[in-house]
């Protein structure tokens, strides 16, 4: 784990941005006294893209308007 002083990490912050998204952690000081901890975030599963779609797509097979449509729903909301 690397230590570096508060002034340092702010004049050099994008660059500890790199290291940190490379999977280092970082501490700050300030006085020589931990003050933070720059750490990467854990990984993230991104959604699967094909399985979202087939779930908007059944949701919108359960959804009814009831019989109206979105320009007579529109039409009614003016009326007030």
């Amino acid at each position: 784990m690397k230590t570096i002083g508060a002034y340092e990490a702010k004049t050099h912050l994008p660059k500890l941005l790199d290291e940190v998204a490379a999977g280092e952690q970082i501490t700050i000081t300030k006085h020589g006294h931990p003050i933070a901890m720059l750490t990467p975030l854990p990984n993230k599963k991104s959604a699967d893209v094909s399985s979202t779609i087939q779930a908007l797509r059944a949701l919108r097979q359960e959804m009814s308007l009831g019989g109206l449509s979105v320009r007579e729903m529109i039409e009614e909301g003016r009326r007030f």
